[in-house]
């Protein structure tokens, strides 16, 4: 059978297969009860605020990305724009799905844990699997159509003009995924981020109560802010980042080896799709003392082995070169490597864990400064790890090796996702059961849960983190392809002055994105203050707050911020695109090294951060209250923002600008040179 057809089949086949597993995960945690009156009025508060603020920003979100299109039809034309809706479409249906799952699952969590481990456990994966399944299916069968397009409307004039045609347009759906997610990010990191701190600032310090007291007013919006950060923000982050580096892979892949390398990425995505779908199976508790961090490291390794057999079998028998299988195969050990230095600095117990946290005996000046350093030198580790990486993958096979290695360290994507979603699921159902004051196993169950989601939840931080970077890279050296460019010569001050330019973008961006934190987050503390003051009789659990006033505080801070980074994002590149290719050039690699470097700096030192409080909040150092507690309750607080905010922001952005370089690049290259 001819490749094509092989390609044309098997990859949007295997992508629908991962969605009808994605329904009958939802349909099996719909199945469970929801428990009690009382732990269903909780839920249901924390549903509609996470849905109302969904709704509210798809609302502010969707005009601006039909009025781009329309824009990017003129300018690129028709098949360019329809991709970057279905991009954009695609990353929304995932934010919101995911989500919508993930607040309907958080309950039942919390109720299974009544009968002990493994049916919380099972509940929450599943549910988390169900967001995986979302990411890998969409984003496998986005590229899918369009290559199913391309091949119907231009095979008649031969195999070379069908992979021109999809890549041509493949970087429009890039495009509308990235920049949706961008909204997503930053949408969700505000809102997540100054609820917590609102609810932190006054509820553990000024008032002394535990993290989900009834009690404290801001205590929903900082539960509906774990899903739309961590559910929805991050689902539409990887998304991207998934179908990005699908594109990179087929443009580089057509140039070096025609066809074969254009529908290879396909195929080894459709086989890690089902690799991942096996590890889920492998998920499973033996007991109610296992530790739950084990059979979730057992699925994930089931998969990435799995994976690392299909990629050089199609390296050795589609493409007879098993270079591409090791450039492959590079990715997914830099993704494992990246892990397990992402636990070493923010894993609880970790050694640089426990010396942030003693730093705290002494006061908050000596923990921020402990975890500052800690941070900085994460730093450094983790982009040794990405360097490596991008050379392994140059040396096996060029710039195609490098797009290789990035999907290499998106292989595992199914099962990374469900980790992360878990994560939020469980740290909502240990609140839900703090608030219902449930008995028995269940506060033992979902404390288990939640320690764990605390960790699974920071290493794929540092997932993210590296897949964009080296899918930013890919994307780097796709540029060059597409702008005739062999080298930038940092010599000629307008490309040093593009290399300034583009150094600086992720520090500006950061600043806007912590700055609405901390307003919003001000605004949510002198709100919470006002209800312990006005509100008599809430401290003694004889009056309720009214929680709705922060989850509406913080939703209208989130969307007021959306606009002006996205602008940035977009506008500086064709800015700087005035003098010249290769200035431009200097701008992305300016955006690439730096903002690497302070995404993982800010998501490792903020995670850090937190766990130290954590580790002082199980009974060291004097425990929940002390001194030593508040103290690194205040690293924490500055750590909130950097970690789930700025930090996994810069993902998107960072790709976001290598796209808009490329979409630019045949006008750039036409009537202003390189």
């Amino acid at each position: 059978m001819d490749i094509q057809l092989i390609a044309l089949f098997v990859a949007p086949l295997t992508a629908v297969i991962a969605l009808i597993y994605g329904i009958y995960l939802s349909a099996k945690v719909l199945a469970e009860d929801e428990g009690n009156d009382q732990l269903k009025s909780i839920a249901k508060a924390v549903r509609e605020g996470a849905m109302a603020y969904l709704n509210r920003q798809f609302s502010v979100v969707m005009p601006i990305m039909l009025i781009l299109a329309v824009l990017i039809n003129f300018a690129l034309g028709t098949g360019t724009a329809v991709t970057f809706l279905l991009g954009a479409i695609f990353s929304a249906i995932i934010g919101y799905f995911g989500m919508w799952i993930a607040v309907r699952a958080n309950v039942r969590t919390a109720n299974n844990a009544l009968k002990g481990l493994n049916p919380a456990l099972q509940t929450a994966f599943s549910a988390g699997t169900v967001n995986g399944m979302l990411v890998v299916g969409l984003g496998l069968l986005g590229v899918s159509l369009i290559y199913m397009w391309s091949y119907f409307s231009f095979s008649s004039q031969g195999a070379d003009i069908v992979a021109k045609e999809a890549t041509n347009v493949l970087v429009g759906y890039g495009f509308g995924a990235a920049l949706l997610a961008l909204f997503m990010r930053v949408g969700g990191g505000i809102f997540t981020k100054a609820a917590d701190v609102g609810a932190d600032l006054v509820g553990k310090v000024e008032k002394g109560i535990p993290e989900d007291d009834p009690r404290n007013p801001a205590v929903i919006a900082d539960n509906v802010g774990d899903n739309v950060g961590d559910c929805a923000g991050m689902a539409a982050d990887v998304f991207e980042s998934y179908a990005l580096t699908i594109v990179a892979a087929m443009i580089l892949g057509g140039t070096l080896f025609g066809l074969p390398g254009v529908v290879f990425p396909l195929l080894a995505r459709s086989g890690a799709i089902l690799t991942s779908i096996l590890g889920t199976f492998f998920v499973k508790a033996k007991n109610d003392q296992e530790n739950p961090i084990n059979p979730l490291i057992r699925g994930f390794i089931i998969s990435a082995l799995s994976a690392i057999v299909i990629f050089m079998g199609l390296a050795i028998f589609l493409l007879g070169e098993p270079r591409a299988g090791y450039a492959a195969v590079s990715g997914i050990i830099s993704m494992l490597a990246l892990l397990y230095v992402t636990k070493y600095y923010t894993g609880p117990g970790e050694k640089p864990i426990v010396e942030i946290a003693k730093s705290a005996q002494t006061g908050s000046g000596t923990n921020l400064i402990s975890g500052l350093g800690f941070g900085l030198e994460s730093t450094f580790v983790s982009v040794i790890i990405v360097a490596a990486t991008i050379l392994a993958g140059y040396y096996f096979l060029g710039f195609y090796g490098i797009s290789l290695a990035g999907m290499g360290m998106l292989a595992t994507t199914g099962i990374i996702m469900s980790l992360d979603t878990y994560g939020p699921i469980s740290d909502n159902a240990q609140g839900f059961v703090e608030m219902a004051g449930l008995k028995g196993k269940a506060p033992a169950v979902t404390a288990s849960l939640d320690a764990v989601g605390n960790t699974t939840k920071a290493l794929t931080k540092g997932f993210a983190v590296g897949s964009a970077a080296v899918a930013a890279s890919s994307l780097f050296a796709t540029y060059f392809e597409a702008t005739g460019l062999s080298s930038i010569d940092i010599a000629q001050p307008k490309v040093f002055v593009g290399l300034l330019i583009g150094g600086s973008l992720p520090f500006l961006f950061s600043s806007r994105l912590i700055n609405a934190v901390g307003r919003a987050a001000f605004q949510v503390v002198e709100e919470v203050r006002r209800q312990f003051r006005e509100i008599k009789g809430i401290m003694e659990g004889k009056a309720k707050p009214d929680y709705s006033k922060a989850v509406q505080i913080v939703t209208a801070a989130a969307q007021k911020e959306l606009v002006i980074p996205a602008a940035m994002v977009i506008t500086l590149p064709i800015l700087t695109s005035l003098f010249g290719a290769a200035a431009l050039g200097g701008f992305l690699g300016g955006v690439v090294v730096t903002g690497l470097m302070l995404a993982f700096f800010m998501c490792n030192t903020g995670g850090a951060w937190d766990n130290a409080k954590k580790y002082i909040e199980d009974g060291n150092f004097g425990g929940k209250g002390s001194d030593t507690h508040k103290a690194a309750v205040v690293g924490d607080t500055l750590g909130d923002p950097l970690k789930d905010t700025a930090g996994p922001a810069l993902n998107p952005m960072m790709k976001i600008v290598q796209i808009v370089a490329l979409l630019i690049a045949p006008f750039v290259i036409q009537f202003i040179g390189k």
